[in-house]
């Protein structure tokens, strides 16, 4: 399949996943658009929501047409004058998940540097992850997988104060503990039970200070859980429409609405970016900054460059002397790195070369010419261009 295609293929699959998995096709097509693609286009949104509902028809002839989580009937919002406290819920979700997702990051730093200084092996990694999770749900069993039973609690309202706080702390350093191991596992359903849980500590403690101007403490965890997701996976829309859909509550809109939104601002100011956008900058994939970054290290100089013996390219002694000066490229870079040199050395082609060994001269491709260069990045700008407006 050509690139358009094969996105569209990938968002098909993300949509279709996420509507099985959680019985939800409106926030599937809304999800595998806003955070796969990146991008609403017309000619993908058809086949994206025809993938997300034989996601669902499948997940409910199996399971049922049920929702998730069920919530009390009288989860409302009492007073318009009840929002404020909404909004510094939403910056309280906005901190937990900039915590979770930086205490991930560090954690997975440190543990790289243990392994490395240590010379572990790497099936050693994830069974010392394991041995301090098992350790973790010896106290807390809780926190042990996707955590819908401790997410039902904090909806309904089965849980004290004490236990949300201590249950989120558990499940936060679970996470953090899994991730980093390099044992698998997501980030989505933990982070909805971290939020329903802080959600649920702050509704208790809302609830008691204006008790004459509040309703229930789960709505707090209705929007608390909606908040701390949108803010990890940066999806402000397909997280507040995937609550909805979990819940079957669509009354409580403007709390968790206003929530998600508050959460999100804050989160996107400290850390920047989302959770999955982070790991791929991590990984020197610059997927956030748009296709005017990512793109260059799409193509390869080689698949670029001009070979020596063409008419076109330049004489071979001429490549040889740049070589000499220090001015070449390696074979097997992209145009990531050609371009910064271009800019730098102000030459209208640099070689191409592979490096032998030590005491042996490199062996010349051909030459790589900026206009060449540019001339692929801007027909690539334009293909993305075409993707995202059609």
């Amino acid at each position: 399949a050509n690139g358009i295609t094969g996105r569209d293929l990938l968002g098909c699959a993300v949509a279709a996943a996420v509507s099985a998995s959680f019985n939800t096709p409106i926030a599937g097509a809304l999800f595998a658009l806003e955070v796969v693609l990146r991008h609403f286009a017309v000619h993908a949104f058809a086949p994206i929501v025809i993938a997300s509902v034989a996601g669902t028809v499948v997940s409910r002839v199996f399971h049922g047409d049920v929702t998730e989580f069920y919530l009390p009937a009288d989860n409302v919002l009492e007073f318009y004058v009840e929002l404020p406290a909404f909004v510094l819920l939403g910056l309280l979700c906005g901190m937990v998940a900039v915590l979770l997702m930086r205490a991930i990051f560090w954690a997975e730093d440190m543990g790289d540097h243990l392994q490395r200084s240590l010379h572990m092996p790497r099936w050693l990694r994830p069974a010392v992850a394991g041995a301090l999770l098992g350790a973790i749900a010896i106290l807390f069993p809780h926190v042990i997988g996707v955590g819908y039973e401790t997410t039902s609690a904090a909806l309904t309202g089965k849980l004290v104060f004490w236990g949300a706080v201590i249950f989120a702390v558990a499940k936060a350093a679970a996470v953090v503990v899994t991730v980093a191991g390099r044992m698998g596992g997501g980030i989505f359903s933990p982070s909805l039970m971290l939020g329903a849980l802080t959600g649920l500590a702050f509704g208790y403690a809302a609830t008691s200070i204006f008790p004459q101007v509040s309703g229930s403490e789960t709505l707090y965890a209705l929007a608390g859980m909606g908040a701390v997701a949108a803010a990890v996976l940066g999806a402000p829309i397909s997280t507040t429409l995937i609550v909805f859909e979990l819940t079957g509550d669509w009354q409580t809109g403007l709390a968790v609405m206003v929530a998600v939104s508050m959460s999100t601002a804050l989160a996107s100011r400290l850390v920047h970016m989302s959770f999955f956008l982070s790991q791929l900058e991590r990984r020197n994939v610059h997927l956030a900054a748009g296709p005017q970054a990512y793109l260059l290290a799409t193509f390869g100089v080689a698949k670029v460059m001009r070979m020596i013996g063409d008419k076109t390219c330049a004489p071979e002694e001429d490549c040889w002397a740049l070589v000499e000066q220090g001015v070449y490229l390696d074979g097997n870079v992209t145009l990531e790195v050609a371009m910064p040199m271009f800019a730098n050395t102000a030459r209208a082609f640099i070689p191409v070369v592979t490096l032998a060994g030590e005491d042996e001269p490199p062996n010349l491709w051909g030459a790589l010419y900026h206009v060449d260069a540019l001339q692929a990045y801007n027909e690539a700008l334009a293909a993305v261009s075409r993707e995202e407006h059609s």
